[in-house]
């Protein structure tokens, strides 16, 4: 088992990240836990799956965040 001493910064930096994700996680939960999603849009992500492996043109996610205002 190695010890902190023996970790690199980078080593030890994502020890904690996990830990913190783990943690918040635990504390917080999956808020959509337990739910399924509604038929229709199932129907949709696999029409939005079968038109990407066609190679239909798709938004990079990053694009859509900023269109909205979000940060990504």
């Amino acid at each position: 088992m190695s010890k902190v001493k023996d970790l690199t910064i980078e080593e030890l930096r994502e020890l904690v990240r996990e830990a913190v994700q783990q943690t918040l996680f635990e504390l917080l939960g999956d808020p959509d836990a337990g739910l399924e999603l509604r038929e229709e849009i199932k129907q949709r992500l696999r029409r939005s799956f079968a038109a990407e492996d066609e190679g239909e043109p798709t938004i990079p996610a990053e694009e859509v965040a900023k269109d909205l205002g979000l940060e990504y």
